[in-house]
């Protein structure tokens, strides 16, 4: 049996971003999403939600950008002088092996984030990290205890299958774009590697495989049938960033822009709806890794450690 999540990143990140995941999930074959607990248009996620009833939600936490949710004065390892988050993966990652940043500011930040979407009334499916940062050492622990403490089931691990770079670079996407993305992902995948085995030990769940990460910034129609045409048995994920471009989207400092609508034009597609039927691919969400039999057959994979090299 083959079982795929499609979770869109950033939800709330801008109401026209939250108003194309929405769209994608109603339309298409988008199963889950990530709120962004200091998302400028957090508010309208949590409203037009009620939209989508059987949209999964998790939380998408987030080091790199915007408002923190703790007070700024509580983590000031965390926020630049106007304080706002600002690190990224790499610049955090030379901070951590240097010891120049506060492991308790991270807690404290995370867990308000992940705090303010219980009170919105969510129950969150699982947790994952903008850009990736929930893989960062020192950072991967807090994630696991946070999840551990808020009973969450599921934690997103990017250890993703690598795919052929001759042809991803046989489309009509940036060839410089493209590589360095590829090799992007493959540092996160190298990341991801050993988080398995942490999560597994901690009780945790994840899909045994993960695609969408090479793509990244060039995922079109033509690349989600790749995936699905070569989805294996078992429960999967593919991450995507669908998403409607506005002034708040170029303003919000993100490079994902026009291509959120080319995402929402892939996984709206009727030709990927109809590939999704021919190959029977059961499309699920994070919540539903705990209801057998998913469940049985998630941990099965985990307790035989089939990683994918």
């Amino acid at each position: 049996m083959m079982q795929l999540i499609v979770n869109a990143d950033d939800f709330g990140l801008t109401e026209e971003v939250s108003t194309g995941i929405i769209d994608a999930h109603l339309r298409g074959i988008v199963t889950s999403t990530t709120i962004m607990a200091n998302g400028a248009a957090f508010n309208t996620a949590v409203s037009i939600r009620r939209r989508a009833p059987g949209l999964g939600i998790g939380v998408h936490l987030n080091l790199a950008a915007g408002q923190p949710v703790a007070s700024a004065r509580s983590i000031p390892s965390l926020v630049d002088s106007d304080g706002r988050l600002h690190w990224s993966p790499g610049s955090l990652l030379r901070t951590l092996v240097a010891r120049q940043v506060n492991l308790a500011e991270i807690e404290t930040e995370l867990r308000a984030q992940i705090a303010k979407v219980f009170a919105a009334g969510i129950r969150p499916t699982h947790l994952d990290g903008h850009k990736h940062m929930h893989l960062l050492p020192g950072v991967r622990p807090i994630v696991i205890r946070l999840a551990q403490e808020f009973a969450i089931p599921a934690i997103r691990c990017p250890r993703e299958v690598a795919p052929n770079l001759a042809h991803l670079l046989s489309g009509r996407s940036s060839r410089t774009g493209v590589i360095k993305q590829y090799l992007v992902a493959r540092a996160v995948s190298a990341f991801a590697r050993g988080f398995r085995e942490e999560l597994v030990k901690a009780g945790l769940l994840f899909p045994a495989q993960f695609y969408g990460l090479s793509q990244t910034g060039f995922l079109h129609v033509r690349g989600v049938l790749d995936i699905l045409g070569s989805l294996p048995a078992g429960v999967s994920e593919l991450m995507c960033h669908p998403g409607y471009l506005d002034g708040d989207l170029v303003r919000s400092g993100t490079r994902l822009l026009g291509q959120r609508e080319v995402e929402i034009r892939a996984l709206t597609a009727p030709a990927v709806s109809r590939l999704v039927a021919d190959r029977g691919i059961e499309l699920i969400s994070y919540e539903q890794l705990g209801i057998e039999p998913v469940r049985t057959q998630a941990i099965r994979i985990l307790e035989t450690r089939r990683y994918v090299a």
